[in-house]
């Protein structure tokens, strides 16, 4: 069974930095495709960044220049580096993998990251 825990949300003020990391895990899994989605009270779940195991990456506009995602493929683990947080960061980070070729994605539970200003 495959599973996918988060950790690194909180509260930081406008401006700041957080790092999310989430870990996969379950027998022989080895995802291809990682990365995270959010959703803000009321929106729907957008994709923030994405990775492939070869490291090829995809950002969201609204946050390029800003996060950097990263993964160490020897733990099944992605990162989400998020700095100069806006107000409009705020929302339910969720992080998913999928395998190669496979529509079916595995989904973390959800971290909060808050944005006060």
């Amino acid at each position: 069974q495959v599973q996918l825990v988060e950790s690194g949300g909180g509260l930081v003020q406008t401006g700041g930095s957080l790092r999310l990391s989430c870990a996969a895990s379950g027998s022989s899994f080895s995802p291809n495709g990682m990365g995270w989605y959010r959703q803000a009270p009321g929106k729907q779940r957008d994709l923030v960044a994405a990775i492939t195991r070869a490291g090829r990456t995809n950002y969201s506009d609204s946050v390029k220049g800003r996060f950097t995602i990263s993964r160490d493929n020897a733990k099944n683990t992605v990162y989400l580096q998020m700095n100069n947080l806006k107000s409009e960061d705020t929302a339910v980070y969720y992080c998913y993998a999928n395998r190669l070729l496979s529509p079916n994605f595995y989904w973390g539970q959800g971290t909060q990251v808050t944005v006060s200003s």
